[in-house]
């Protein structure tokens, strides 16, 4: 009878660490690295910017390449190069100074910074509740208890 119990524990056990911790970590993982995503493409945007600023002169045209999918590009002429539309989010662009632009896209990094670092808190969270779930798995199927090795211990 007991036997069983334990089957039936360490199949409700390995369900649980399939289907909703790793899920949740896969998740996790998924949102901090398209956080990541963006912080680069900020980063472009502003790096971008920075150059059009040091190398602009006041009142002349720009002359650049658009890309408009599967790296087609077309020739594109722009007028008044001082101002830029930057998504502010939910599909939203809002025109900018190239100032204002790079105010804008240094709090929106840490913001998004602040957001990838409260993820990979999350992360470490459910993984440890991983390692307590295989650990507790161990314990029920009375498996020997593997020795982590150290840094230390390779080296030697």
């Amino acid at each position: 009878m007991e036997m069983k119990s334990n089957e039936e524990k360490v199949i409700e056990y390995e369900t649980f660490l399939n289907d909703r911790l790793k899920n949740d970590l896969r998740k996790i993982l998924d949102l901090r690295d398209k956080i990541y995503e963006d912080i680069s493409e900020y980063m472009q945007l502003k790096t971008t910017i920075q150059k059009l600023q040091e190398d602009l002169k006041p009142q002349a045209e720009l002359k650049t390449k658009i890309d408009l999918g599967c790296n087609f590009y077309v020739q594109a002429n722009v007028t008044n190069p001082s101002m830029i539309f930057v998504s502010i989010g939910f599909g939203f662009f809002l025109e900018m100074t190239l100032t204002e632009a790079v105010s804008f896209i240094e709090k929106k990094t840490e913001r998004l910074q602040s957001q990838a670092i409260e993820l990979t808190h999350d992360a470490s969270k459910v993984k440890g509740h991983i390692k307590l779930v295989i650990e507790g798995l161990r314990e029920l199927q009375n498996l020997p208890k593997e020795e982590e090795t150290t840094y230390r211990d390779v080296l030697s």
